[in-house]
């Protein structure tokens, strides 16, 4: 979780750099304003968003954490299984359809020097690696887990350590994929509330809540089933509630003195794009539907494997469908 605030605050001062010129001193920036400029309307329109993203990612983040009071949708029912994978779809889509392809903009940018940005894939790089990186983090962290809980317990339980193995296992694809989360919320947040364009906002805005209402069922339902304390839940949901927003706010704040067509917020979002969309496709792939859809529960029900592929492909769909407006 660290890494990802960490990025983020390294996003923002990077950023901040190029505010010693002004912004009609950069030859792109020209071409970042379009056609329906018009700042006090933007201004409407970034209120309006902060306050719908906060209150659809709230929804959907705890829409799981209270699932256990309606008995259909408990974890191991089919509709929560359902849901699910209608979720992970979502989160899929995400990586794929509009944060890798964000990413591929900025690193592509005719604004950018032309070695070495236009010689070489640093997009699909930079995700390679860094979705490498998520399995080397996601091994280590569930190795040292063992490892620790076997120092603690030299004898245990066969079933008991089963279990407890299930918790780790899904405590940490719900702090991974939060991370993978919380990179991008910063930048499309940032990138939005610096934006003076209304034409660009408004699909923005029923984009976004769509995005964080049913990502934040996804993690929702990893969060849930990682069995955390309700400190630890609190503070997972605020942060996945809070972090579109508060990059509007930042991104409001360096408005005057920000350029996304700067060669350094370029950069900089662009690789940021490229290693959230590196975790999402990693999770979403391998911790979310190969796990669920390998595991036992699916596999001895060919109906639910496909209802299940259904909500997969609709999630996957919807989201895809909304890179048309975002």
């Amino acid at each position: 979780m660290a890494l990802s605030y960490y990025l983020s605050a390294l996003l923002i001062l990077h950023l901040l750099l190029p505010s010693a010129h002004s912004i009609s001193d950069n030859p792109c920036a020209a071409t970042s304003r379009g056609e329906c400029y018009n700042k006090p309307y933007a201004m409407r329109l970034k209120f309006i968003a902060i306050a719908s993203i906060l209150i659809t990612s709230l929804i959907g983040v705890c829409l799981p954490l209270f699932s256990r009071s309606v008995p259909a949708l408990r974890p191991g029912r089919d509709l929560f299984v359902i849901v699910k994978a209608f979720a992970s779809g979502v989160i899929l889509a995400t990586g794929y359809m509009h944060v890798l392809p964000d990413s591929f903009d900025d690193l592509k940018s005719p604004c950018l020097p032309e070695n070495p940005w236009a010689k070489f894939p640093f997009t699909t790089f930079v995700a390679m690696v860094s979705a490498v990186i998520t399995l080397m983090l996601d091994s280590l962290m569930m190795s040292y887990y063992k490892s620790s809980s076997t120092r603690r317990d030299e004898i245990i339980d066969v079933d008991k350590d089963v279990i407890g193995s299930d918790i780790r296992k899904n405590r940490i694809i719900a702090q991974v994929l939060e991370m993978g989360i919380v990179v991008h919320s910063v930048v499309i947040g940032l990138s939005m509330g610096a934006s003076q364009n209304p034409c660009t906002i408004r699909p923005l805005i029923a984009a976004l809540c769509f995005h964080q209402m049913f990502e934040g069922m996804g993690l929702g339902g990893c969060i849930l089933q990682a069995e955390y304390d309700m400190k630890m839940r609190a503070i997972l949901v605020f942060f996945f509630a809070t972090t579109t927003p508060l990059g509007t706010v930042l991104g409001i704040a360096v408005s005057n003195v920000y350029s996304s067509a700067s060669p350094t917020a370029l950069i900089v979002e662009g690789v940021l794009n490229a290693v959230s969309a590196g975790i999402l496709n990693y999770m979403a792939l391998v911790e979310l539907l190969s796990v669920e859809f390998m595991g036992p529960r699916l596999q001895s029900s060919v109906r639910l494997q496909l209802l299940g592929y259904a909500a997969v492909f609709a999630g996957a769909g919807l989201m895809s469908l909304m890179a048309k407006w975002a």
